[in-house]
């Protein structure tokens, strides 16, 4: 049996530029991503299947809506003969989050596959492959921390993060990724403003990156929290919290995170938030 994470991912920023002709959003988002997350088995050898359990599992969605499957079939009629199996999902993040659950999942299915059939994660069948199950899936291939461009086909290099204490809050709402971007209003070709997304190197340290984030927003936050107000809450929640540096919402919602001096400082806010709101995601982790 073969086993990988499926790390949350976490949009630190995400600008978005315009709307291109072919409909998808142009964006800039530097991602990052968490310890906390997924965990998927593969069996190789077996019937292509896909088993799911977890905190999380009776909203992941089963059959042939599933990521992993979608990913693993469409592998398989790139590759003829593509060793396949039996998956097994421990699905622990929370869906339609904004942290690319689904993505993140399908993502772990290709790097198991890979391993399975003595594929390089680099071969350009898994990258197309990649992008064609969904916009996030390309960057989760790694899962290391790096800006995102375009529709999320355009990938900068790896960038070294300073360690980064993270709470991450979900309020139990799932919010849709559609209506949100929606709300922008933004037709095919339009372009939109907003200062430009700050250049991020290589190895910031912590206040070089602290200081370009600040420069930075979500786009997406007004619109998700329009459908969902609780949002707010959590914000607010995370910015009053001692220690907070940044507070942002990730994605399309409803996952907000909040980077924090150290790591007692994020476990202590965590502590408090999960005894104020027993029904809410919260998890602490250093993001990379």
């Amino acid at each position: 049996m073969l086993t990988t994470r499926a790390p949350a991912k976490i949009n630190l920023t995400l600008h978005v530029r315009g709307r291109r002709q072919d409909g998808y959003h142009d964006l800039e988002s530097l991602v990052a991503f968490s310890g906390a997350g997924d965990k998927l088995s593969l069996t190789p050898g077996e019937a292509l299947s896909l088993d799911i359990w977890g905190p999380t599992s009776s909203a992941a969605g089963a059959g042939d809506d599933n990521l992993v499957l979608r990913a693993a079939r469409t592998l398989a009629e790139e590759i003829k003969g593509l060793r396949l199996g039996r998956f097994r999902l421990e699905k622990r993040l929370p869906v339609a989050a904004g942290v690319g659950g689904g993505s993140s999942d399908a993502a772990a299915a290709l790097r198991l596959l890979a391993k399975a059939n003595d594929l390089a994660l680099d071969d350009p069948r898994i990258r197309a492959v990649a992008s064609s199950v969904g916009s996030d899936v390309p960057v989760c291939l790694e899962a290391r921390a790096r800006m995102m461009r375009g529709a999320g086909e355009s990938l900068g290099a790896p960038i070294e993060l300073p360690p980064l204490p993270v709470a991450l809050i979900n309020p139990g709402v799932p919010v849709a990724t559609a209506p949100v971007f929606a709300a922008l209003g933004l037709q095919p070709g339009a372009s939109r403003g907003g200062a430009a997304h700050v250049e991020i190197g290589v190895e910031p340290s912590a206040a070089e990156l602290l200081a370009a984030l600040a420069k930075c927003r979500n786009d997406l936050e007004d619109a998700a929290c329009l459908q969902a107000p609780v949002i707010v809450d959590a914000l607010a929640i995370l910015r009053a919290a001692r220690g907070c540096r940044l507070a942002r919402m990730s994605g399309s919602g409803a996952t907000c995170f909040a980077l924090f001096a150290t790591r007692r400082d994020a476990v202590r806010a965590a502590r408090v938030i999960r005894a104020q709101h027993p029904g809410w995601w919260v998890k602490t982790a250093l993001l990379r």
